[in-house]
């Protein structure tokens, strides 16, 4: 019978197969490294973008804050801009009203009474003058009360010059202006 040996076959297969098997284990090794290059690559690469993402909001962020800053800044001169156009129809409106004051002093002061002083201040009136009588005085204080511009008539005093032989009377009377328009204007808000 004839021997055949089948070790150096088996052998070389067995070597076959390792270097196979080594073959595969060092392609799937250079394969997951691959794997992982690209994986980091590509977070890498995403977070890249969110920082250039992140970089475009903080400057946009940036310039909004100055926007809302100038914005706030404008709301603010334009509120004094508002306070002051007000202002100046307030006064625009209550021009004529010193005229219509005048005329009202001049339409109930009675005969026999002449002012030596008036002062304003505010819409507080202080009127100082000389009388013939009390009476005089009186007729004054009625027809301030009566006034369109004029209200609540208080007289302070009213003394006769004693050293004098005349009868006149001097006096110091406090009364309000009636504004008319401060009037309509809250009436207006009502």
């Amino acid at each position: 019978m004839a021997r055949i040996n089948l070790l150096p076959w088996r052998e070389e297969l067995r070597k076959e197969q390792q270097r196979q098997f080594l073959t595969m284990l060092g392609l799937s090794v250079v394969l997951m490294i691959l794997i992982i290059a690209a994986i980091h690559l590509q977070y890498a690469r995403s977070i890249s973008v969110q920082q250039s993402r992140n970089n475009f909001l903080r400057t946009n962020i940036t310039e909004v804050e100055a926007q809302i800053a100038e914005i706030t800044r404008l709301e603010k001169d334009k509120q004094r801009l508002l306070d002051r156009i007000e202002k100046i129809q307030l006064l625009q409106r209550n021009r004529p009203e010193i005229v219509h004051l005048f005329d009202d002093i001049a339409r109930v002061l009675p005969e026999g009474v002449y002012l030596t002083k008036l002062t304003q201040k505010g819409k507080s009136l202080l009127l100082e003058g000389k009388a013939q009588s009390n009476a005089r005085v009186s007729a004054l204080m009625r027809g301030i009360d009566k006034s369109k511009w004029m209200t609540n008539p208080v007289l302070d005093v009213i003394q006769t010059d004693r050293k004098k032989e005349s009868k006149e009377r001097k006096f110091k009377l406090r009364a309000s202006q009636f504004s008319q328009i401060t009037e309509d204007q809250k009436a207006a808000k009502r």
